[in-house]
């Protein structure tokens, strides 16, 4: 009988202990959310250095990241129907990250019908109307950065002529086609002698970007600078420059400061890289949906429709500091 009272006593003091826990316990422990982040190809380390910011804040808001893309590529083709499989583990909110702004509209307005709040980030669909917000970096600002910088490392001058290619990911990412437009459009104004010569994409494929830039080293032997508007089209461009021995003497202007292609600004690969702050988009996203999930009217008042993040430009001449600052961890 003593033994049984024991037990007992002991059982009270345990549930006492769970439920004092319990009231110390976060808001959101009660009500944990599953958020969705769909993205297109998974390996970039913009995407994993997104994961990262997404499962810090995630942790804080007490919520479940459920984190699906494509392996490798980066297409409507691949992502549209790993968006439905997401889409059918219902969960609360969803992050998308569209590869084409007419295909995955669709992905995006099947969500919210089914009362799923939606934020877009990087990129974005057509039809914002229905969306939570939509947050991404200033790429049309990042494209002029990049003319700006390309104009220095060649020396431009108003009495030259100028050669130069753009590798990008895809022809309709809302990214690409920003950074393409803002590069144009600065070109043109300040820099009139330089004339974009072809252009190729690589969805996102390093090895893609690779042959692109090492066809373009055949067909334009007067080629003065490239544009990679991504990280994996940096990447793939810096391997085929080394590999002709080009350093130094091609102009290499990149965007996404993925650890590999930051160390190659110290040795003159890279003459610039753009670099974002994917962690600061996903963290965002996640805030702006759990308020809306907590139908919390503060949190819900701080929500902005379009964010616009600022870039860095990382060079040479970068502190160190500031070069790990920016660097994307993954």
């Amino acid at each position: 009988m003593a033994k049984r009272r024991s037990i007992a006593a002991v059982a009270l003091t345990a549930t006492a202990a769970m439920l004092s826990v319990g009231m110390m316990a976060p808001a959101h422990a009660a009500t944990k959310y599953t958020i969705a982040f769909v993205m297109g190809a998974e390996a970039d380390p913009f995407f994993k250095a997104m994961k990262v910011g997404a499962d810090a804040e995630a942790a804080v808001k007490n919520v479940t990241i459920i984190w699906q893309g494509d392996p490798s590529v980066y297409s409507p083709a691949t992502q549209i129907p790993i968006a439905d499989q997401v889409l059918a583990q219902k969960p609360n909110g969803l992050v998308l990250i569209p590869t084409d702004p007419t295909a995955l509209q669709a992905t995006n307005d099947k969500a919210i019908k089914a009362g799923i709040p939606v934020v877009n980030v990087d990129t974005h669909v057509n039809d914002l109307s229905k969306v939570t917000s939509f947050i991404t970096g200033d790429n049309a600002d990042g494209g002029a950065k990049a003319a700006d910088a390309l104009a220095k490392a060649i020396k431009y001058k108003s009495s030259g002529s100028y050669q130069v290619v753009v590798g990008l990911t895809s022809a309709t990412a809302t990214t690409n086609v920003g950074r393409l437009d803002g590069f144009t459009a600065r070109i043109k104004v300040r820099y009139p002698h330089i004339k974009i010569v072809d252009k190729a994409y690589s969805q996102s494929q390093p090895s893609v970007a690779n042959t692109n830039v090492s066809n373009w080293l055949t067909k334009y032997p007067k080629l003065n600078g490239i544009f990679a508007i991504d990280g994996t089209n940096a990447a793939g461009a810096a391997s085929a420059l080394q590999a002709k021995g080009l350093v130094g003497k091609i102009a290499l202007i990149g965007y996404d400061a993925y650890p590999g292609n930051v160390d190659l600004i110290k040795k003159g690969v890279f003459t610039a890289l753009v670099a974002q702050n994917p962690a600061a988009e996903a963290k965002l996203a996640i805030d702006y949906l759990v308020a809306t999930l907590d139908k919390d009217a503060a949190g819900i008042a701080k929500i902005k429709k379009n964010v616009v993040i600022p870039n860095v430009v990382l060079s040479a001449s970068t502190s160190a500091a500031d070069l790990v600052k920016y660097t994307y961890v993954a």
